[in-house]
């Protein structure tokens, strides 16, 4: 979503809540001067991603072994 500054100003509240779910960028005289964003999301995705990448059979600290032997 794109809102110029002076939207950003008049309704901070509500595009503080938007960032949550998706980026904000703020334009001033047309272009693209800052990003509002989830400073979390990047973290959630990557987690998310890893969801049954183990085998059912295999532990967290037997997958950190393996990991660590293959370097």
């Amino acid at each position: 979503m794109s809102i110029t500054a002076t939207e950003l100003k008049s309704n901070l509240g509500k595009y503080l809540l938007l960032a949550a779910t998706e980026d904000v960028f703020i334009t001033q005289y047309g272009k693209v001067v800052a990003k509002l964003t989830n400073p979390f999301q990047d973290r959630v995705e990557v987690a998310e991603s890893l969801f049954g990448i183990l085998p059912q059979e295999m532990t967290a600290e037997e997958a950190k072994e393996e990991r660590c032997n293959d370097i």
